[in-house]
């Protein structure tokens, strides 16, 4: 009897993708997070493609290593609850790969170097902006 692959569950996909994207921004490696946290690399591997649960005391762990609060790891969770269905499935609208882009971590490192906080805030609501603008397009 041939088993199924066991496909992970969407939240442990998004907290992982979550968990590359900031340890990626601080410009930190696997190996370098996983010494601070006393596991592999290969650990912290599973952890971001989601694979591996994390646990909250882990989770607790990760977060203070990268200065970064827990309710960091679930931002954009809501909105991507709505892709789930009955059974937890995936839908197919269901992205993982957007975080790890090369553009989305060049975006949030060079966000990150803005000081001025009325700036952030002006560059936020420029690409809201822009993303709602999208949005309208694809409805004509």
């Amino acid at each position: 009897m041939v088993e199924a692959k066991k496909t992970p569950n969407p939240v442990d996909v998004h907290v992982g993708s979550r968990l590359r994207l900031r340890r990626t921004s601080l410009g930190m490696s696997q190996e370098k997070l996983g010494e601070h946290l006393g596991i592999t690399f290969q650990q912290i591997q599973k952890y971001e493609k989601g694979t591996n649960r994390i646990g909250a005391s882990r989770l607790q762990n990760i977060s203070a290593v990268l200065s970064t609060p827990v309710s960091f790891f679930f931002d954009g969770l809501d909105s991507q609850s709505s892709g789930l269905t009955e059974l937890n499935e995936p839908s197919s609208d269901f992205v993982h790969d957007a975080p790890h882009s090369a553009e989305m971590l060049q975006l949030t490192r060079a966000f990150q170097r803005i000081a001025d906080p009325k700036v952030r805030r002006r560059v936020l609501d420029l690409v809201r902006a822009l993303s709602s603008a999208d949005d309208e397009g694809e409805n004509d």
